[in-house]
């Protein structure tokens, strides 16, 4: 995804409110667009990579992460397969149950002793998934296999128990 028509379009905007004060203000936008360039697509950026998270939770074992290519985001789509690895997993048969008073997600702060941190981050490397994305997925899981029911909106996967996870 190129950032570039968003990051010019700001610059742009930029210039034009400028464009009705003094030419001081013109002066001073000149000078601002060129360090704008680099604060606008990191917020760009954060912007994307929550978006992705919220996602994430709402499509979850699924996954949709951000990870970067010369510069430029790339998105990222996990979606899970069947046990025997040759059939897309079933698509849910009723919409997410989701909580109109608490929102789509919650940010959590979580603390982790190292080693288990370390686990996690290798974990969610192999997978090719974020900490995040990964944490989510094992906390869906543990709910699941504690309470014999899928999270909330989760379709069964049925009879059969299966641990870790398979791309």
């Amino acid at each position: 995804m190129d950032l570039t028509r968003y990051v010019d379009s700001l610059q742009q905007q930029l210039r034009t409110a400028a464009s009705a004060g003094s030419d001081e203000a013109r002066e001073l936008a000149d000078r601002l667009t060129a360090p704008l360039d680099s604060a606008a697509r990191l917020v760009l950026l954060e912007a994307l990579s929550d978006a992705a998270g919220e996602i994430s939770a709402e499509i979850a074992p699924g996954s949709v992460d951000i990870r970067l290519r010369a510069g430029s985001p790339e998105f990222v789509v996990d979606v899970p397969v069947a046990s025997d690895g040759t059939s897309p997993a079933p698509a849910p048969t009723a919409p997410p149950v989701v909580d109109a008073d608490a929102g789509a997600t919650t940010r959590t702060t979580l603390r982790l002793p190292d080693h288990l941190k370390t686990q996690a981050e290798t974990a969610a490397a192999q997978e090719g998934v974020s900490v995040n994305t990964w944490l989510v997925r094992a906390v869906a899981a543990a709910l699941e296999q504690s309470t014999g029911r899928p999270a909330a909106g989760r379709p069964s996967r049925g009879g059969s128990r299966a641990t870790g996870w398979v791309r």
